[in-house]
């Protein structure tokens, strides 16, 4: 029995789908573009090949079991209004076809951003950003009032908010630094995820709270495989910058911080790792060691990951070619390969299998950080 991720080809951007040992998926972030909907565009249908992976429920209904999104912007959340039901499960229509999202995870964050026309500090939310406000803030009603909820209409906060806004959701509230592992109500023994970030208020301050970006959501999940609990480490980080990184490696462990899979934060930015600007300071620019260490965190055979477009060694950020290097540093004591979601071959995405043994690339790959060149039979594997 196994689990795996697959990560979608959105250029820079983030869309990653869980499939537990369970069976149960969890959605991480979502950016279906009208070009990848449009069947005259070369970009790949990253809508069509979600919905292959997905099953459907006895009303027909296509579905995830989770959605979790790490923060409001566009490159994280493209495509909610087309592809995703919004609103109370019965108000479904099957012409539409569109996926039903059984449990929203959500930073209490996203309650607190303004439609772009209202904005007045410049904390602006999408459309879909939009879309997917309005419906956490129903959901949450919705439990307030009657103090339960069901599938379709079931949402978790992750993460306090200011001045005791979330003291009455503690049901369905996560806090940070800790360990969750309930999906639609029910524990499922197949995963945790330890909750890393948003950070409580007290330590950062208010700006860096709530900027889009320092505002993500940041989990590790633990996944189980064949009966090793911990088969699968991956951690998420959104767009978290260093400021944040700073923080996390000031505030947790080294083992909360292992992973055996890390999706490289904000597609490959030096920003997470650096205060200063690649483009202006080149090779001059300072990596932060604070930040560097939280991410560093790699366990014998780990994976990096880049949800990006092709890293081109230019001034651009996202992606960046220093970033990388920085990353294949991290990788070369661990044997380790760095994948770029973009170089995969053809248009269908990466996937990531875990099994008792550990995680391993689907694709044969080349170019492993520390010299070694294997393929689908013969990859290290990260041990959990």
């Amino acid at each position: 029995m196994s689990a795996k991720t697959i990560h979608f080809k959105v250029g820079n951007g983030d869309m990653t789908l869980v499939v537990l040992e369970s069976g149960r998926r969890i959605l991480i972030d979502c950016k279906i573009t009208s070009a990848a909907d449009d069947p005259n565009d070369d970009a790949p249908d990253v809508g069509f090949q979600l919905r292959d992976r997905l099953k459907r429920d006895t009303d027909g209904r296509l579905y995830v079991d989770a959605f979790l999104l790490t923060h409001p912007d566009q490159d994280h959340c493209a495509g909610l209004r087309r592809h995703f039901h919004l609103g109370p499960p019965g108000s479904w229509v099957k012409a539409n076809d569109k996926i039903v999202i059984r449990e929203m995870l959500s930073s209490p964050i996203v309650f607190r951003r303004a439609d772009r026309k209202k904005a007045k500090d410049g904390l602006t939310l999408c459309e879909d950003a939009q879309a997917w406000r309005n419906e956490a803030r129903r959901r949450v009603r919705l439990f307030r009032s009657q103090g339960w909820l069901a599938d379709g209409d079931r949402i978790q906060i992750l993460g306090e908010d200011v001045d005791g806004k979330t003291d009455d959701l503690l049901p369905i509230l996560v806090s940070t630094g800790s360990i969750f592992s309930t999906i639609c109500g029910v524990t499922d023994a197949t995963f945790k995820g330890l909750l890393l970030a948003p950070l409580p208020t007290d330590d950062v301050d208010e700006a860096e709270v709530l900027s889009k970006n320092n505002s993500s959501v940041i989990v590790r999940l633990t996944l189980a495989a064949g009966g090793n609990t911990m088969a699968g480490r991956f951690l998420f980080g959104g767009d978290a910058e260093v400021a944040i990184w700073e923080r996390i490696r000031d505030r947790y462990k080294d083992e909360d911080l292992t992973y055996d899979v890390l999706v490289a934060p904000h597609h490959c930015s030096w920003h997470s790792l650096s205060w200063d600007s690649w483009s202006k300071m080149r090779e001059k620019a300072k990596v932060s060691e604070r930040a560097r260490s939280a991410l560093a965190q790699a366990a014998s055979g780990a994976i990096i990951v880049s949800s990006s477009n092709s890293i081109l060694d230019d001034d651009r950020d996202p992606p960046c070619i220093r970033a990388k290097r920085e990353y294949e540093a991290i990788l070369k004591p661990v044997l380790g390969p760095f994948r770029c979601v973009a170089d995969e071959p053809g248009d269908e995405p990466l996937e990531i299998g875990v099994s008792y043994f550990g995680v391993k690339p689907s694709r044969l790959f080349v170019g492993v950080a520390g010299g070694l060149s294997t393929g689908v039979g013969g990859e290290a594997l990260a041990h959990g």
